[in-house]
């Protein structure tokens, strides 16, 4: 993945999108907003990095396999958190759900929630500097 500042709590990290057929997405992308895709190796295949004009990460397009395998086709934003696990506690306790479940990741933790009208988001924690 590439290397990005951590926002400040309750601002926007990144956007990715986890689908099925990554490869044609990747392309599809590439194609009509000029992104350039920078391989993240996921062991047997590559999920994809999308860079800006100017080189800069500016996105993610995923395959909808492992850990993503339940996630929506959609483009899903990641909104930073101080703790993933109470966020994800709370967002339960306001009626939305989890839809999967506390988990670290490179360069952090994440979960994704539903909320109560039924949209997605994750939910994003820095690592510890």
């Amino acid at each position: 993945m590439c290397e990005q500042p951590s926002p400040p709590y309750g601002t926007i990290a990144w956007h990715d999108l986890t689908v099925d057929h990554a490869d044609d997405v990747r392309d599809f992308y590439g194609a009509v907003a000029g992104w350039t895709p920078q391989p993240v190796p996921m062991g047997e295949y590559d999920d994809f990095a999308m860079n800006d004009a100017a080189g800069l990460c500016t996105a993610g397009i995923c395959h909808a396999r492992g850990l993503n395998a339940d996630l929506p086709p959609q483009w899903l934003m990641y909104i930073v958190v101080a703790d993933v696990d109470a966020a994800a506690a709370k967002a339960e306790a306001l009626g939305g759900s989890v839809v999967t479940a506390p988990r670290d990741m490179a360069g952090g933790r994440m979960c994704v929630v539903r909320d109560p009208a039924g949209a997605v988001a994750a939910l994003y924690q820095a690592p510890e500097d």
